[in-house]
């Protein structure tokens, strides 16, 4: 596993790029709600990207056909924007996001609600967001990187919500996925040691129901293999000598 430490100046370049992304999340959940289609938030994003000077890292990566991974309801990650799909009130919708700047890699996503929501799938938002927030507090030199799945695990066991096996966190940098893999269930090795100058995406997705999932016959779209509702929570994360430093939230959502 090769882990890369990043310099001052990479870190640098690292929060640039997170900053980018977090104002590029903010304008895009202003523009939630009913009636918007997932390909007119795709559009939207883009846009945003490229007025920053920014190249957008998920159009094209592998082959995935836009810049902005909407998920809607019982999708986890990974859904396709379409013209035709047009978000409805009660829906809740994940947005996956990541861009480059001057060659270093940002990702982040939310769930957001579409008009006015059920109880229990704001529990649910709300509970996934947490989870991750738990989980940082072990994101710190001197811990374990595994320290963080357990926490994040932990959590939402406590609601019992199906924690997603198939995918993981990542490290990130110079590429979108780096070593190494951050697994958010339960792990019984403590896994590689944190040290300052790591750069993490941390992303737990969470389920009401089951945490096992299907793909779809586009390939690309991952949903609840029993039609739950999933959500999801990602920020790049940097590792220091004291707290984490979550690179892709603005300072004024660091207080919430």
């Amino acid at each position: 596993m090769a882990v890369t430490i990043k310099s001052e100046r990479e870190i640098e370049l690292m929060r640039k790029s997170g900053r980018i992304l977090a104002q590029v999340h903010m304008e895009l959940g202003k523009a939630i709600k009913p009636g918007i289609s997932t390909w007119d938030i795709n559009v939207l994003g883009e846009e945003l990207i490229r007025s920053y000077g920014c190249i957008p890292n998920f159009l094209n990566y592998n082959g995935y056909p836009a810049s902005i991974c909407v998920s809607v309801n019982d999708e986890v990650v990974h859904g396709i924007p379409s013209k035709k799909r047009i978000l409805k009130e009660g829906d809740i919708v994940s947005l996956d996001a990541g861009l480059i700047c001057e060659g270093y890699h940002s990702d982040a996503a939310r769930t957001y609600p579409v008009g006015e929501i059920s109880g229990e799938a704001a529990k649910l938002i709300a509970v996934t967001k947490r989870s991750f927030f738990a989980g940082i507090r072990y994101a710190k030199a001197g811990c374990y990187l595994h320290d963080i799945s357990n926490a994040i695990a932990a959590y939402c066991g406590k609601y019992r919500y199906g924690v997603v096996r198939d995918l993981v966190g990542h490290g990130i940098g110079t590429s979108l996925h780096e070593d190494p893999p951050i697994p958010n269930f339960r792990q019984w090795r403590r896994g590689i040691k944190l040290c300052p100058g790591m750069t993490l995406a941390i992303e737990p997705m969470v389920n009401i129901g089951s945490h096992k999932v299907v793909w779809l016959e586009d390939d690309w779209t991952v949903a609840t293999r029993d039609g739950s509702l999933s959500a999801h929570y990602e920020n790049t994360v940097l590792i220091t000598e004291g707290e984490p430093e979550i690179l892709t939230l603005l300072p004024e959502q660091k207080k919430n």
